[in-house]
Parts: C-alpha cells; structure tokens; sequence
C-alpha cells in the first residue's frame, strides 16, 4: 500500500466514493427542480463579503482584499449567504434560493468541514412554519433520489415518510433534562445564568462556574437534548428562547421566544429556519450584543453590515432558512463522514 492509496484522490479510493457523488448530484437535481415548480429563482450569492456574520460562535476565514489604490482592506468569506439573500428580498425578489459554498472556521470533523454547501431559501410573506413543509419534502426528495425507505447516520435511522415531531425548546429541555428554560429568561431578552446554573446543580449536568447562560444552555443542549432528537422520525425543534434567535422575530405570544427551529434527523441537525426579524434598529442592537459576548469569549469581532441594516427597512415579512446540504446527502446515501459525499474535500 502507497501512501496514496486512502486519499481522496486515488483511483481506489474515488471508486468507493464515486456512487456517492453521483447519488449527491441526483438529489441536488431534485430539489432543484422541486424548488422551480414551486416558482423560487435560484441566485448565487458573492463569497466574499464586509461582514461574515454576527454571531458569537460562528467563525470565519478573513482576508486582504488589496484596492486599485494599494491599499488592502479586511474581508471574510461568508458564513452564510443570508445578508446577501436578505438585500435581493429588499429589492423585490419573493421566492429566493442557492446552493452556496460557504465558509466556517474552527470546524472539523465528521458532520462538518470547513467548507461545504448550504442550500438556502426565502419566502416572502410566508409564515415560518411554511418552511417545516419544504424541509420534510426535500428529506422525502432525497430518499426517493437514492431508494433510501429510511434516511442513516451510523445506527440511527429516521423515516422521512412519517409525520415529524415538533418539540419547543422548553419542552425538550424539560422532558431531556429536567429543566425550565423560560423560568431563567424574560421578555425583555434578559437571562438568569445563576437561576439556570442552580437547575444545572440539581439535574446533575456538569458545568463551568464561568459558564454564562448561553453556554450553559449549549451544553444541555448537546449533551442532554439532541441525542434523542430525530430518532424513528424528523423532530423540529421549535420556538427557541428570544437570547439564542438574534436574527429571528419574537414570537408574539410569548415574547421570551421566537420563530426560530432547527430541524433533526438521526439526531443529526440538517436545518435552522426563521421568521425572519426585519426591524434595523432591533437587528443592531442584537449584532451589538452578540459582538460583545464574541470579544469576551474570543478576544475578536466583526464588522456590522451597514447596508444590510438599511435592506431591513424596506424587506418584506419573510421567513428564511439554511440546509446543510453536504448532511443531507449522508443521511440518504448512510455515508459516515461528510468528506465521503464532498467531490474534492477541502484540505
């Protein structure tokens, strides 16, 4: 055996994968075709970009874009291709979707790499939960794509056939963990880390003492909650606390939540969806917000996207949501690790 023989790039090795691919370009031809009869204008969004995301924990790829002038300015490479999406909203687009190639840094592993597609979409006044029906029928799309009767991530399985669960957050951190969530959260987008801690002490659920809520939250989140989540069918787990939703509208009854739902299957998360918040002054100070925490946790920031602040003032109501297509494609062939699905993985 060569060194060469297990790289992606050997003949052995690409006759393996080979099915694979070809099963990711029936899928991506699906849907692609699902989403034009259903009337939405497929756009390519720039990679590079002012501002890669305002989140705290996403992370991007900078780099020098060097002027006419000489003189080099800071760009990323996106996150995501949301802000670009969200400004062809504003000038008039209603039914919007891509497959981007997007970027995230400090990720690496067999469900992330860091690069790889989102396949992104946007409806114009449509509620967000019009977006829970496109996710089951892209799930059903790809296992007709590849005979799949049930989508597989190593011994879990899922039927994409069957009628999902929809789960709130407070309600899958009660029935998982023990915990009342909205009890350490009020409507104002005010958090009770030493409330959510005590909870954490007495549910048993190792953590920090510099723990904040968030990171708190994210733990049980990933130790206790996701683990049960999308087993025998899909699981859309909705209506999470207002705190972890900054780009999503409040809900509007009970504003200590909003329209945001991340979509599980073989306790694989494949989807993260909105009801899209399109109030520019509320958006700022939530981006604000989160650079803040981001330069406490990672001594780092990002620039705030002014114009993507000034398309909020005029985009319609709209609900949007981001696919990990790479993921989906695992789930319908049972590859065990993205790169297995990827046609050249990033090194």
């Amino acid at each position: 055996m060569t060194d060469t023989d297990d790289r992606w790039w050997s003949p052995a090795r690409h006759a393996d994968r080979r099915p694979l691919l070809l099963a990711r370009n029936r899928i991506q031809a699906g849907l692609r075709l699902w989403l034009a009869e259903q009337g939405f204008t497929e756009v390519d969004p720039a990679g590079l970009q002012l501002s890669p995301g305002n989140e705290t924990h996403l992370h991007a790829f900078a780099t020098t874009q060097i002027g006419n002038d000489g003189v080099g300015r800071t760009r990323y490479l996106h996150t995501s291709p949301e802000f670009a999406m969200k400004k062809l909203l504003a000038a008039g687009e209603t039914r919007i979707a891509a497959f981007a190639h997007v970027w995230r840094n400090r990720e690496r592993g067999a469900l992330h790499a860091p690069e790889f597609t989102m396949l992104e979409w946007y409806r114009a006044d449509a509620p967000y939960e019009a977006l829970f029906d496109d996710c089951m029928a892209f799930l059903r799309l790809a296992a007709e794509a590849t005979g799949a009767t049930r989508l597989r991530f190593r011994e879990a399985t899922c039927d994409p056939f069957a009628a999902p669960e929809r789960l709130s957050v407070a309600e899958a951190f009660q029935r998982h963990a023990g915990i009342d969530l909205l009890a350490t959260c009020d409507g104002a987008g005010g958090t009770d880390a030493a409330a959510l801690s005590a909870q954490l002490a007495r549910a048993g659920i190792r953590h920090d003492a510099d723990d904040g809520w968030s990171d708190m939250l994210s733990r049980v989140l990933g130790e206790s909650v996701e683990p049960h989540l999308g087993h025998g069918r899909v699981t859309i787990l909705d209506r999470y606390p207002a705190p972890e939703a900054a780009l999503a509208r409040r809900a509007a009854d009970d504003p200590r939540t909003a329209e945001r739902f991340e979509l599980y299957a073989c306790g694989v998360e494949l989807a993260n969806g909105f009801g899209e918040l399109t109030d520019p002054v509320e958006q700022r100070r939530r981006f604000e917000a989160e650079m803040v925490e981001k330069a406490r946790r990672y001594g780092e920031t990002y620039p705030i996207d002014e114009e993507l602040l000034a398309a909020l003032a005029i985009m319609p109501p709209a609900s949007g949501i981001a696919m990990g297509f790479d993921r989906l494609v695992m789930l319908a062939t049972g590859a065990p690790r993205i790169d297995d699905v990827l046609w050249a993985p990033p090194a």
